[in-house]
């Protein structure tokens, strides 16, 4: 946090007295934050916010140039690959397979190479932070699935969709796609996916739109770790808080993509309004016996 309000101050080329006057605090109170003998509160955080939304001040990159410094820190073996993991209320324990059944890949733990992504999950928590995690994939079965209907009919069966056509063969191929595996790695569904994948679900929009949207958002993968043993594999390299003042900044950002995905989507989906196949269709081919 020191760092950062020193960020925000040499940004706009203040001093500490002129820092300290516009937040209406002394400046014997600005210096204690920069030498990090003390911590700005929610309110003095709250008024460096409207602040730099005034000045037009990147603390969303300082931010992220902060977090990829500590990434690049991280000295990994060839075997490992480093990831993020947001959490809301902090790790304690060993790491398990413990998320709720429903999401994107089942009961796992969930991790993405964006850091982004995760810190949008954690940013209305008071408590949250944002760890830099390792995985050991050298002795885990692995599958990787690619960013197509597969993925989609994939989380379908994951999230509870396909309940109705339990007992075909479809339901059985999406059943099995995972069994007998440690790590599932596949296309990550932030707020922008959700949008568009819930749309598919409910027969908005066809498979093709669907995966043309996948393919243009380019949301980066996640790697759930679904069994034990994938969680043993798992080491934490860095723990790191996000301040208020960040997380503030961090709905922000999120909000705008969330908008400007929306706004992607529906044009692929305009693009692709006569192409495909519906969701129900789709369930209704694998009741007639179809594929």
């Amino acid at each position: 946090m020191q760092t950062l309000i020193k960020q925000i101050r040499t940004y706009r080329n203040l001093s500490q007295t002129e820092f300290a006057e516009r937040l209406n605090v002394t400046f014997a109170t600005v210096n204690r934050w920069e030498n990090g003998r003390a911590l700005p509160n929610r309110l003095a955080q709250s008024k460096m916010y409207e602040i730099c939304k005034q000045d037009d001040v990147p603390v969303y990159d300082f931010t992220m140039d902060r977090i990829k410094a500590i990434a690049k820190e991280c000295v990994l073996t060839d075997r490992r690959v480093l990831l993020y993991h947001g959490s809301k209320s902090g790790i304690t324990g060993a790491i398990r397979p413990s998320s709720r059944p429903q999401c994107d890949f089942g009961k796992g733990f969930y991790m993405g190479t964006e850091a982004s992504q995760a810190l949008t999950l954690i940013c209305d928590y008071e408590k949250s932070k944002l760890y830099l995690i390792s995985v050991d994939t050298s002795d885990l079965q692995t599958i990787e699935v690619p960013a197509n209907i597969e993925w989609a009919m994939l989380v379908a069966y994951h999230r509870g969709k396909m309940e109705k056509i339990n007992g075909t063969s479809l339901y059985d191929k999406y059943r099995g796609m995972t069994a007998n595996k440690d790590l599932v790695i596949g296309s990550i569904a932030n707020d922008r996916m959700f949008y568009v994948i819930d749309n598919f679900f409910v027969g908005n929009i066809t498979d093709a739109a669907l995966v043309g949207s996948l393919s243009a958002l380019q949301l980066g993968k996640q790697y759930v770790a679904v069994t034990q043993k994938a969680c043993d594999a798992v080491r934490i390299e860095k723990e790191i808080e996000i301040s208020y003042l960040e997380r503030l900044f961090i709905k922000d950002i999120a909000e705008q993509n969330r908008a400007k995905g929306v706004s992607l989507a529906n044009d692929i989906c305009k693009n692709f309004r006569r192409e495909g196949l519906f969701f129900d269709e789709l369930l209704g081919r694998a009741q007639n016996g179809g594929v």
